[in-house]
């Protein structure tokens, strides 16, 4: 187990993807990741379509990349630089344990 390891999520627009997947296979510095679409839900509807607020939820994609606390620091400085302002909204949790399954 390694404490220093920590999992920051992102989410975002699904029109970020792939400028993310990009930004994120250019900065990452080896940094595995893994993407899935997901469905936020928020009471601040004024960011939510028509459709959106009746649905309740609305579309988005998440990232999930696994790193060191010093890698995460780093990341997250350069996507408040290139990605101000574009609704990505984002966490980072300490890993308690990761490895791979191995026979």
């Amino acid at each position: 187990m390694n404490p220093e390891h920590h999992l920051l999520v992102l989410t975002a627009p699904p029109a970020l993807e792939e400028a993310l997947i990009d930004w994120l296979l250019e900065h990452g510095e080896g940094a595995g990741f893994t993407t899935q679409p997901v469905s936020g839900h928020s009471s601040r509807h004024g960011q939510l379509s028509l459709a959106e607020q009746v649905s309740g939820r609305q579309r988005r994609v998440q990232f999930q990349v696994h790193a060191g606390s010093e890698r995460i620091e780093h990341l997250l400085q350069g996507l408040r630089r290139d990605f101000n302002g574009s609704d990505v909204h984002y966490w980072v949790a300490p890993l308690v344990m990761s490895g791979h399954l191995e026979g």
